[in-house]
């Protein structure tokens, strides 16, 4: 049996545990250098003597590779990219590493634009894999894959904050090492793996759209109104936590518990919405997260960690969900329509983070983080334009 042929025999109809785990896996490795960001930013804006705008902007040069991810996409469904997500963690976690060396504002623009380059790369085929080994049950697959990515951002606070402690800000570059171990050992196991769809499906991204605007348009809404949300919290919650007068170490644990949980919402929510339907756990996920989050503004000190855990549970629910929803419905052409998505997203996030960002300037983190919940809440009607099913194009309820 050719090692092509013994590839594809590994990716069928069942949900294989050994290949989802393995590509989480490189998913947490990977993405807890990109978490290094938000709890350095109160030291880069101290050393770099910045403003928040500014400081929102790194964010921006992280995520704006994601205009290359319909691209990427295509590439993806065309042709056998694993040697780029085998190299992705070792790259992300060079640039990541070195931000504490950078002399200035340019060069921490550099290399996040770089680190952004190889997320994006990840990313994009990334999610195509895990439902081409997740059999019929993509909803549980994307939430081993989203999960990972939660925990990652759980765990990468903390390790930034102790990167930091133990050898200060400049110092804490070999760090980097774990990024490389853990491409050595992605190539170990995906080496003879595949991820490119039947190369008989020529999709571009105007085709796709096409196929999949009723899917993406309403998709795309619930996007801006998740990131009013998920983007304050993921850029600023150190940033706003230092500015109430505690500790880096408090906002890097208060972002390492919103994280974690993350982990459990992502965890719950995919494999939920495969028996009850995706529409069901976003209404219930979108409902809950904008009220959580004017309790944690109100809030006071003792209850900042609960209202976190509960606020994390719920606003990170729906991102399983909606890779689960754009898979269901892009066969033949999943990478180019997971690119188009992914775009999409990370856009959205860049461009609201400069925007929660400007009214901190203006109003203040809290008055910034009030009115993303309040307008996040528009967001719910929007629900009611997906599918119920896949090949489906309107609904008409909210349950299956």
């Amino acid at each position: 049996m050719s090692a092509s042929r013994g590839a594809e025999n590994r990716f069928s109809a069942k949900f294989q545990t050994g290949q989802v785990l393995t590509i989480a896996s490189g998913h947490f490795i990977h993405d807890v250098f990109t978490s290094f960001l938000a709890p350095w930013l109160p030291l880069l804006i101290k050393k770099l003597s910045l403003s928040l705008t500014l400081a929102g902007s790194f964010t921006v040069f992280l995520r704006i590779p994601s205009i290359f991810n319909p691209v990427i996409g295509i590439i993806a469904d065309r042709l056998d990219m694993r040697y780029m997500v085998i190299a992705a963690p070792a790259v992300t976690a060079v640039c990541m590493s070195l931000i504490g060396l950078a002399p200035s504002y340019g060069v921490v623009c550099v290399l996040l634009f770089i680190a952004g380059l190889s997320a994006a790369v990840f990313h994009v085929p990334g999610p195509v894999m895990i439902a081409r080994v997740s059999g019929s049950q993509v909803g549980k697959g994307m939430s081993f894959f989203m999960a990972a990515g939660e925990f990652a951002r759980t765990v990468g606070p903390l390790v930034a904050v102790a990167v930091v402690s133990l050898w200060g800000f400049a110092g804490g570059y070999p760090v980097m090492i774990v990024g490389l171990v853990a491409s050595s050992l992605l190539y170990w196991r995906l080496r003879h793996a595949t991820i490119h769809c039947e190369r008989r499906h020529h999709s571009s991204i105007v085709k796709t759209w096409r196929a999949m605007q009723h899917i993406l348009i309403p998709l795309t809404c619930l996007v801006v109104a998740r990131a009013l949300m998920v983007a304050s919290l993921s850029a600023f919650l150190p940033t706003f936590i230092v500015a109430e007068g505690r500790s880096l170490w408090f906002g890097g644990m208060a972002l390492a518990l919103l994280e974690f949980a993350g982990v459990i919402g992502t965890m719950v929510s995919g494999t939920l919405s495969d028996r009850l339907g995706r529409r069901f756990v976003l209404f219930a996920a979108m409902t809950a997260s904008p009220i959580l989050m004017l309790m944690f503004v109100m809030a006071p000190v003792w209850a900042v960690f609960p209202v976190l855990l509960l606020l994390g549970c719920n606003v990170f629910a729906t991102g399983p969900v909606m890779l689960a929803i754009v898979q269901d419905h892009a066969h033949g052409m999943r990478a180019t329509a997971n690119g188009i998505y992914m775009g999409i997203n990370f856009l959205v996030v860049s461009g609201v983070t400069i925007l929660v960002g400007w009214i901190g300037d203006l109003l203040g983190l809290r008055a910034a983080f009030a009115w993303g919940a309040v307008l996040a809440l528009l967001g719910l009607p929007v629900i009611y334009f997906l599918p119920r099913h896949a090949g489906d194009s309107v609904g008409t309820s909210l349950t299956e």
